[in-house]
C-alpha cells in the first residue's frame, strides 16, 4: 500500500492564529512550523505541548514569529528535543526576530518565558539546507528525504518538500507567486503532482491590485505627509517584509532625491542589513545590483480623535527603593556564603570520615567545644592543627603530604614549545558568543541590543494609562507579499495534488477554497479542526521491487542530472531466495522495440535565452510561441489529462519549411535534451 500519511493541526486553523502542525509519515512525527503570536500566550499552545515530546523532527518555513516564535519556549519547557532543519536566512533572522522580541518586552515588562540562553541554546540546534538540497534522513526516518524550495513572501521562506518511496508530501504555505525587488517567487512546477499537498486559504477571498499601482498610491501618500510637515510611521516585522519596504523607499528616494531621514528601528536594525547583504544568493536575480549600488482596497478609516493606552518603560531604581533593593541582595548572598560555608563542612567531613577526624592531626575538631578560640593565634608550644581546604590525603601515604606533579615541558633552542592549538578560538565557541550578546556574523554587537543587555543597574517596569489626542491619519496598503485568491487557485489547479489539507485561514476563506477545489482540483479535500488527526494515505499500490543480475547486465544507463536513467523491458517475479519482487528479463519473446524518448522540462525562456547565445534572432510571439529567425516558430503544448487542469504529455512543436534554419534550431533544441 502507499505511504502512511496523518496530518494533525496543533494551531492555525479557521483562524489566522500561529502555524504549527504535526504531519506524520509512516510513524515519523514532523513538526512543521512552531509558531507563535506577539501576545506570547502559553494557552496557545497547549496542544504543542501534548506532542512536543513524541516528535522526531522540526521544519521552520520562514523567520518571523509566526513560524518560529515558539520554538525557544517549546524547547526549554515543552520537551521538544528533535532535530531543527531550515535554510540560512531562517536561522540568521529568525534569531535576530526572536532576540528582538526578547529585548522589546523586556524593556516594558518582567518577561520570563525565554530567556536569551533559551534562544541560542534552540537555534544552535538548527540544521542549516540550501534550496533544492535533498537532504536524507537516518534511523528512525531512514528512506525519507526533505527539501526546502523557494517559497517567496519572507527572505528563505520555504516550501518544504518531503518524500518517502516516491511519493511526494509538499508544505507550502504563505507563499508568493509574485518576483518582488529582492525574491523571487515560488516555482509551482517543482511539486506537480504530490500525493498531499498541505497549503493555506489565508487570502482565498482577496484579491491584489497590480503592484506598480499599489507602490505608487503608497509612496504619494508618504510624500503628500513628509511636504505638508508631517512624519510617517510604517509598523513592520523584525526581519522580513521590513526588506522589501526599505528597498522601495530606498529606490524612491533616489529618484527624487528627497532628503527626509528613514529610520529603522528595532534591538537588531544594524545585524539585520549586515546579515541581508551576506544574502545576495538567496533574494532575486537582479538585486545584487542593488546592494554594489547603494486588491486588497486602500484602508483609510478615520481613527478616533482620542485613544487610552497603557505606557511601560523600564526605569532604575533610586532612592528608599534601591536601598532596600541593596539590602535584600547583601541578605541573599549571606544566606547563599552560609549555605555554600555547610555544604563545603559536610564534604569535608564526609571525605575524611568522623572517626580518622580524631586522629589526624591535619584537621581541626570542630566538635571539640573545650577548645579555646584564639588556638589559631596562641603561641603556645605544641602541636597546633590546621585546615588545608580541598588537600585530601592519598589512602596510600603513610604522613599528609601534598602532591608533586612533575613539569614535562618541552623546550628548543629558543624556549618552551607552544601548542598552538591551544590558542585557537573554534568558529563554534564564536558563533555562541556572537548569539549570545547579540552579535552578527563577525560578532560585531548591535548598539542598541548590547546597552540593554550589559545594563546591569537594578530597575524596575513603570505603567501608567494616558489618554492620547489623535492627530493623524490611517491609511492600510497591502505589502505582505503572499499571493491573493485567484493566484492560490491557480497554482493549486497546476500542483494537482492527489489528495489536499487546508489550514490557516477564516473560517469563511477556509471554506470557499475548499468548496472551490472539491469542484475544479481534486475530490479529496480535508480542512480539520484543531488535534483533528486526518488520514490521508495514498490510495495507490507501491511495492518495492528489485532488478535481477540478468537484467541490470543488459541495461544501458545514462547520466541525466544527479540520476542515471535507462529503458528496460521486463517482467515482475520472485526469485528463489528472495521473499521480495524482482524485476526479470523476459524470456519468452523478445521485447518490442520503443519509440525514442526525449527526457527532461524545458522551459521556454531558458531556450531563448540558449537560442540567442548562439547568435539566433530569436523573440516571443503571441501565445507564448518562440520565433526563431524568419521561418521556424516554436510552441509548447500540452494535452489536459488531469482534473483542474494539470497537463499530461506535453510537447514542443517546431513550425516552418523544412530550411537550413529548421535543421539548425531542431538541432539545437535536441541537445537539451537526453535521448533514451
Amino acid at each position: 500500500m502507499g505511504t502512511s500519511v496523518q496530518v494533525t493541526p496543533l494551531c492555525g486553523v479557521y483562524n489566522e492564529n500561529p502555524l504549527s502542525y504535526l504531519v506524520s509519515i509512516d510513524g515519523f512525527n514532523f513538526l512543521v512550523d512552531c509558531g507563535w503570536n506577539d501576545l506570547f500566550d502559553p494557552a496557545l499552545l497547549e496542544p504543542l505541548s501534548r506532542v512536543a515530546s513524541k516528535i522526531d523532527a522540526v521544519l521552520l518555513s520562514y523567520p518571523d514569529t509566526l513560524h518560529l516564535g515558539a520554538l525557544p519556549y517549546a524547547m526549554s519547557h515543552l520537551g521538544l528535543s528533535a532535530p531543527i532543519y531550515s535554510t540560512e536566512p531562517v536561522f540568521r533572522l529568525g534569531l535576530l526576530t526572536m532576540y528582538d522580541q526578547y529585548l522589546s518586552r523586556k524593556a516594558v515588562s518582567d518577561f520570563d518565558l525565554f530567556t536569551l540562553d533559551d534562544v541560542d541554546s534552540a537555534f544552535l540546534s538548527i540544521t542549516r539546507l540550501t534550496y533544492s538540497q535533498n537532504h536524507h534522513l537516518s534511523g528512525k526516518g531512514e528512506g525519507i528525504v526533505i527539501a526546502p524550495h523557494v517559497a517567496g513572501h519572507l527572505l528563505g521562506g520555504t516550501v518544504w518538500k518531503i518524500t518517502k518511496d516516491g511519493e511526494d508530501v509538499v508544505y507550502a504555505v504563505d507563499f508568493n507567486h509574485r518576483k518582488e525587488r529582492h525574491l523571487n517567487g515560488i516555482v509551482a512546477e517543482s511539486f506537480v503532482r504530490p500525493a498531499v499537498l498541505i497549503t493555506e486559504a489565508y487570502n482565498a477571498l482577496s484579491n491584489q491590485p497590480h503592484r506598480a499601482q499599489r507602490d505608487r498610491e503608497f509612496l504619494e501618500k508618504i510624500v503628500r505627509t513628509l511636504e505638508g510637515g508631517g512624519n510617517v510611521l510604517l509598523p513592520v516585522d523584525t526581519a522580513g517584509r521590513a526588506l522589501e519596504l526599505i528597498l522601495i523607499l530606498e529606490e524612491f528616494w533616489a529618484q527624487r532625491n528627497l532628503g527626509y531621514d528613514i529610520f529603522f528601528l528595532t534591538y537588531v536594525a544594524s545585524s539585520t542589513i549586515d546579515y541581508v547583504k551576506s544574502f545576495l544568493e538567496w533574494m532575486g536575480d537582479s538585486i545584487a545590483k542593488s546592494f554594489e549600488t547603494s486588491p486588497r482596497m486602500l484602508q483609510a478609516n478615520p481613527p478616533p480623535k482620542a485613544v487610552k493606552v497603557t505606557m511601560s518603560k523600564r526605569v532604575p531604581l533610586v532612592g528608599d527603593e534601591l536601598v532596600a533593593y541593596e539590602e535584600e541582595q547583601k541578605r541573599l548572598k549571606k544566606e547563599e556564603e552560609l549555605k555554600a560555608s555547610l555544604l563545603k563542612q559536610e564534604e569535608s567531613r564526609a571525605s575524611h570520615g568522623l572517626d580518622n577526624a580524631s586522629s589526624d592531626p591535619m584537621v581541626i575538631d570542630t566538635t571539640n567545644s573545650s577548645a579555646p578560640p584564639d588556638v589559631a593565634g596562641s603561641h603556645r608550644s605544641g602541636y597546633r592543627d590546621m585546615l588545608f581546604d580541598g588537600f585530601v590525603p592519598p589512602s596510600t601515604s603513610v604522613a599528609p603530604m601534598f602532591p608533586f606533579y612533575e613539569n614535562n615541558t618541552e623546550w628548543d633552542d629558543f624556549g618552551e614549545v607552544v601548542n598552538p592549538d591551544d590558542y585557537v578560538v573554534k568558529d563554534e565557541d564564536m558563533n555562541q558568543t556572537a548569539l549570545h550578546v547579540g552579535g552578527d556574523i563577525d560578532g560585531k554587537l548591535d548598539e542598541a541590543a548590547a546597552s540593554f543587555i550589559l545594563d546591569t543597574k537594578p530597575s524596575k517596569v513603570v505603567s501608567n494609562e494616558l489618554t492620547v489626542q489623535v492627530k493623524c491619519s490611517l491609511i492600510y496598503i497591502d505589502f505582505e507579499g503572499r499571493s491573493d485568491g485567484r493566484s492560490i487557485k491557480s497554482i493549486i489547479a497546476r500542483v494537482a495534488p492527489l489528495k489536499l489539507v487546508l489550514v490557516h485561514g477564516s473560517a469563511e476563506a477556509t471554506e470557499h477554497l475548499k468548496q472551490h477545489c472539491l469542484k475544479h482540483v481534486c475530490a479529496h479535500v480535508y480542512a480539520p479542526q484543531i488535534e483533528e488527526t486526518v488520514d490521508v494515505t495514498s490510495d495507490l499500490c507501491a511495492y518495492k521491487v528489485q532488478l535481477a543480475e540478468q537484467l541490470m547486465s543488459n541495461v544501458l544507463f545514462k547520466k541525466l542530472g544527479e540520476y542515471e536513467v535507462a529503458w528496460i523491458d521486463a517482467v515482475a517475479g520472485k526469485t528463489e531466495n528472495h521473499d521480495m519482487l524482482s524485476l526479470l528479463p523476459t524470456v519468452s519473446t523478445p521485447p518490442p522495440p520503443h519509440k525514442s524518448v526525449l527526457v527532461g522540462d524545458l522551459k521556454m525562456a531558458d531556450l531563448k535565452q540558449f537560442l540567442a547565445s548562439k547568435g539566433v534572432q530569436v523573440e516571443f510571439a503571441g501565445g507564448g510561441a518562440l520565433r526563431c529567425g524568419e521561418y521556424v516558430t516554436l510552441r509548447k503544448v500540452g494535452v489536459a489529462g488531469q482534473k483542474g487542469g494539470g497537463s499530461g504529455i506535453q510537447q514542443i512543436v517546431i513550425e516552418g519549411p523544412l530550411c537550413e534554419d529548421y535543421y539548425k534550431i531542431r538541432e539545437y533544441l535536441y541537445s537539451q535534451f537526453y535521448l533514451l
